[in-house]
């Protein structure tokens, strides 16, 4: 049986050019998305970028005078880069107008992106009451990107007749309009109140049983809490172990049902025992304790600690 002659490639004709097999590189960029043109310009953006950034850091670094560095960066925004969009994330309650007029100075967006000073832009923002942090940065050609890290509401001070809105380490975040309150939020009393927020959370913390029937708290001469519960009675806390005295009563609460028994208040001042009284007919008896001079009783309870 006869063997088929092997086929020859047709001779190449003098004077013709040889084909270039295609590179690995020259196939994958023919994948992108992108026409080469704009490829070869966002190579160029990027480089020029790096570049000026580069010789912004190594002008201030050697001590250059600053209009070198400004020329760079307008330089680098004739070539395109400069500031078009500017975008803010992580607002939950801030004004986005707010944010963008405190970060750019009211200033227009179409300046040199590289002329944009980011620790400037921080520096700016962070004083502002709501914001716990920032994060500037710059994203090639055109945008400058913010986030803003919002602090959390934790209370609302009421302070000669103002509300105000803090957060858990007492900063004034909002004023408060007392026909809209915000729900959930428990409400601090008195002078200094504000500045005690963190201790006063701590305090919640070590009774959470109680923690959600607490309404109010009056900080009382500087040094102590008054703790007011939704049904309405008063606990005087001691200056010393407000803590340890509230885990107390929660501990009594827990096995004797105290609140909403028509007590008016408790009294713990005393860490060896406690006070309850009840409202009443006016009497001879005055309670002239700090907690509620001139309220008069009908009825004073007097027990030592476990015994209510």
């Amino acid at each position: 049986m006869s063997r088929a002659p092997a086929r020859r490639s047709p001779p190449r004709r003098p004077g013709a050019p040889k084909r270039r097999q295609a590179s690995f590189g020259d196939r994958l960029v023919a994948k992108l998305p992108v026409s080469h043109d704009t490829l070869r310009h966002m190579v160029s953006w990027l480089f020029l970028g790096v570049g000026g950034a580069v010789a912004i850091a190594g002008a201030a670094w050697f001590g250059v005078p600053g209009m070198i560095g400004d020329a760079v960066a307008e330089g680098a925004g004739r070539a395109g880069l400069r500031v078009e969009q500017v975008d803010i994330t992580g607002l939950k309650r801030m004004d986005r107008e707010t944010v963008y007029a405190i970060a750019l100075e009211n200033q227009a967006t179409d300046r040199p992106l590289l002329a944009v000073d980011l620790q400037a832009v921080r520096k700016r923002l962070l004083p502002y009451g709501w914001i716990a942090d920032a994060y500037v940065s710059r994203r090639f050609p055109d945008r400058l990107l913010i986030h803003i890290v919002e602090r959390e509401p934790a209370a609302i001070w009421q302070n000669e007749g103002q509300l105000t809105l803090i957060d858990a380490t007492g900063t004034l975040l909002d004023p408060v309009d007392p026909a809209h309150m915000p729900a959930g939020l428990p409400l601090v009393i008195g002078p200094g109140a504000a500045r005690q927020e963190d201790g006063y959370q701590k305090l919640l913390a070590a009774a959470p049983a109680l923690r959600p029937r607490v309404k109010a708290a009056t900080w009382v001469g500087n040094r102590r809490w008054n703790l007011t519960f939704d049904s309405g009675e008063t606990l005087l806390l001691p200056q010393d172990g407000a803590a340890q005295a509230l885990v107390k009563f929660a501990e009594m609460e827990g096995a004797r049902a105290l609140l909403g028994k028509g007590w008016l208040r408790f009294d713990m001042r005393d860490p060896a025992k406690l006070v309850a009284r009840k409202p009443g007919p006016e009497s001879n008896r005055a309670d002239t304790g700090e907690g509620g001079a001139g309220d008069t009783t009908s009825e004073m309870r007097v027990a030592r600690i476990g015994d209510v």
